[in-house]
């Protein structure tokens, strides 16, 4: 316990050293113009609220007296205070929105930028850390963790002026109260100012007591909602492998969990609301009936007029409700608490591996350098971010034009060593070297296709007005989409769902051809394509891009027609090793391809004798 509740402060801190960089950075003109906008704000309704005190006490005392002149010129001069209390309220409602929005926005970009920065969005699935569900806590738990201190910030300032500002009305209205203790005559001057103090400490302190879990209880509320909202996204992204496999009864049990645990934590929810409730509506009903049962003395003995009895009742209601702050708002306190460390969480994982990328101890040292070599490997040893070796010392120099094959067992770790090259995969030891002003490019097995028009996927990750419809229709010709050419900028067409796994290795083919790399780092990249659709596309590259280094990883026999050095990694206890480093003969090559050429005519030959048969 005394170690999590320290993990929770530091947390906390590192939350705050962040988001205060939006009144210290660039936007911090626009930051303490807001916070200067919203102390005047503040400032403008205290006044106007201590006149309409003032005002209360006024109209009282015309009703008491049955004065009909004394009445109507208080209903005169009621009408401008209502004017200006609306006013102001009407612009704090104005400064709290704006400084909330522009606040989340400069927090979000933050976030994004880091994120985003040198594949982390990537890297976050690798590591351990709470950082689970980035997106939900970069959207919805960021919104939280900026409105809400804007809200609380306000409601303090505004809190403590108006304690200091009615206490003094308090003492001065309240007079003293005088009684009997031991035979001692005691006067208490302005005693209502101290009722009112202890009737705050006292509910105050009874808040913390009952709601002492409310932040536990509210972060794994947050928790497991983002992990539903997360189930059901993947049931939606993946839905054609479950439907093709049947597998809708296995998913709407793992949906059942987790919206259980929702609906579990919920029910602690509920446990935690119900006992601040007690309190803060127990608050509600006593707070105005005690000051007027406390004045009633004072009134029946002549000492006070019933306007000041209703302005010391005002004065007490105002000054409780200043002090008794945290009782009105511990529950969204409590919200606002687990959202901000769970973006705290966020940012102190992109802390490690922001670490992860400098030069050091337990990090693979990236470099460019003027060399004839497009990449070289110096006793390169990649491991997982516990120190766990996955690959050892490796050294491999591949010349401009080169194709390299990695080959291996399942699990030998060539996805992480390519990976490392790409320089998504930070944690190891070793240098990896470009040749100065190399370009990369890196084609998953499973492509990515970004929202938009088909042009924009093509152009992707460049801008798709940077190219013109003729290149874009080039490539997608050269990468065997040329029925999709007259599609370019057809609009709301989800092209990751209505592209095959084929066509969407082959729309990565037309990216690589609009991109035109210096380095190609493929792996399994021609895994959803026929034979003879790979090896067309495989030659096109040498063809388009001769002078472009390639580095594959694949499992099928016919890729090494098209590479000229194959790398073979095996499995060792130590980390998996490089065992083999040979040429591939020309010969073999040729030997090969008529091979794979005599297979496919004898399959289309059977499958032409077959469809007479069948009619």
């Amino acid at each position: 316990m005394p170690d999590e509740k320290v993990d929770r402060r530091r947390l906390f801190a590192r939350f705050w050293h962040a988001a205060s960089g939006f009144w210290t950075g660039v936007s911090k003109r626009e930051a303490w113009l807001l916070t200067i906008a919203l102390l005047g704000i503040i400032l403008g309704q205290l006044y106007v609220q201590f006149r309409l005190n003032v005002w209360n006490r006024d109209l009282f005392d015309a009703l008491e007296k049955k004065d009909i002149a004394l009445v109507g010129r208080a209903a005169f001069f009621f009408v401008p205070l209502a004017l200006a209390a609306v006013a102001f309220n009407v612009a704090s409602v104005w400064g709290r929105l704006t400084t909330q929005r522009a606040w989340r926005a400069w927090l979000t970009d933050y976030q994004i930028d880091r994120w985003l920065e040198n594949g982390r969005y990537y890297q976050l699935n690798l590591v351990q850390g709470e950082h689970q569900n980035p997106e939900f806590r970069i959207a919805d738990d960021t919104r939280i963790a900026t409105e809400s201190p804007v809200d609380f910030a306000f409601g303090v300032v505004t809190a403590v002026l108006t304690a200091v500002t009615f206490i003094s009305v308090l003492w001065v209205v309240s007079g003293s109260i005088s009684f009997s203790w031991l035979g001692r005559e005691i006067e208490i001057p302005g005693y209502l100012v101290f009722v009112a103090v202890a009737y705050s400490v006292f509910t105050t302190t009874a808040m913390l007591i009952i709601g002492r879990r409310f932040v536990e209880v509210a972060e794994s509320k947050n928790q497991s909602e983002a992990e539903f909202r997360y189930a059901a996204t993947r049931l939606r992204e993946n839905g054609e492998s479950i439907a093709l496999l049947g597998g809708e009864p296995e998913e709407r049990s793992a949906l059942s969990r987790a919206l259980g645990h929702v609906i579990m934590q919920w029910r602690a929810m509920c446990g935690q609301y119900l006992r601040t409730t007690i309190v803060s509506y127990g608050n509600f009903v006593l707070a105005p009936v005690v000051p007027i049962i406390l004045c009633a003395p004072n009134y029946l003995a002549g000492t006070m007029s019933l306007g000041e009895v209703m302005q010391a009742s005002t004065a007490f209601v105002t000054v409780q409700q200043s002090f008794n702050w945290l009782v009105e708002n511990y529950p969204r306190l409590a919200d606002w608490t687990a959202s901000a460390n769970r973006v705290a969480g966020l940012i102190v994982s992109l802390d490690r591996l922001e670490l992860a990328e400098h030069p050091g101890a337990g990090h693979i040292i990236r470099s460019q350098v003027d060399d004839v070599a497009a990449l070289q490997l110096r006793d390169v040893s990649v491991n997982l971010d516990d120190g766990t070796a996955v690959v050892g010392e490796t050294k491999v120099t591949i010349a401009p034009g080169e194709k390299v094959l990695v080959v291996g067992e399942s699990g030998a770790g060539k996805s992480t060593l390519i990976r490392a090259i790409a320089g998504l995969w930070p944690w190891g030891s070793g240098e990896i070297s470009t040749r100065r002003g190399a370009k990369l490019f890196f084609m998953p097995q499973r492509p990515y296709v970004p929202m938009g028009s088909l042009k924009r996927a093509v152009a992707y990750p460049s801008p798709e007005e940077s190219l013109a419809d003729k290149a874009v229709r080039d490539a997608l010709f050269d990468a065997g989409l040329s029925h999709l050419a007259d599609k370019l900028d057809e609009p709301d067409v989800p092209w990751d769902r209505t592209l095959s796994g084929g066509e969407q290795q082959r729309l990565a083919f037309a990216q690589l051809f609009i991109q035109k790399p210096d380095i190609i780092v493929m792996d399994e990249a021609t895994s959803a394509l026929d034979p003879a659709t790979q090896e067309t596309l495989l030659h096109r590259i040498s063809e388009k891009l001769p002078n472009a280094a390639v580095i594959s990883v694949g499992h099928r026999p016919e890729l090494e027609a098209f590479h000229d050095r194959r790398l073979v990694l095996a499995r060792r206890k130590d980390g998996a090793k490089l065992v083999v480093d040979e040429v591939l003969s020309p010969g073999t090559f040729a030997l090969r391809r008529a091979f794979g050429l005599l297979f496919r005519r004898l399959i289309r030959r059977e499958n032409a004798e077959e469809k007479p048969a069948s009619r």
